[in-house]
């Protein structure tokens, strides 16, 4: 799918209300990227992004980043050290199962909005404000 197309099954807004209200809750920052470019390995490109964003550089190491390649039909959500110390594996397996159920809806938006609440979620047990 081309990334304009997919932006547009977003509301923005949305989006960064679900962040903002997670971010109320916890010390962690929460990012959603959309690529415009083919990624083979969305993990990789999400770690590239991770640290070109500067997440790498958060005091607590607590940021999460939802990274979403459109044109690969391909996403990933990454957390700095801090957040896979204290959810492990299981977390990100479960919130990427649902996610891509969402997304094989083709409920883009939905699923989006879930991982940011589901990461907000699990930063703000972990890293409260």
């Amino acid at each position: 799918m081309h990334p304009k197309k997919f932006k547009d099954h977003l509301q923005h807004d949305d989006v960064v209300a679900a962040i903002r209200e997670a971010e109320q809750k916890t010390t962690g920052r929460i990012r959603v990227f959309i690529s415009q470019k083919h990624v083979d390995d969305p993990v990789a490109a999400a770690a590239a992004e991770f640290e070109r964003m500067g997440m790498t550089q958060l005091p607590e190491r607590n940021g999460v980043l939802i990274f979403v390649a459109p044109r690969a039909h391909k996403f990933a959500v990454i957390g700095d050290t801090a957040v896979h110390a204290r959810c492990g594996d299981e977390f990100w397996r479960k919130l990427t199962e649902t996610m891509s159920s969402y997304f094989r809806k083709s409920e883009f938006h939905a699923g989006i909005v879930h991982g940011v609440q589901k990461a907000g979620e699990l930063l703000a047990e972990h890293f409260p404000r």
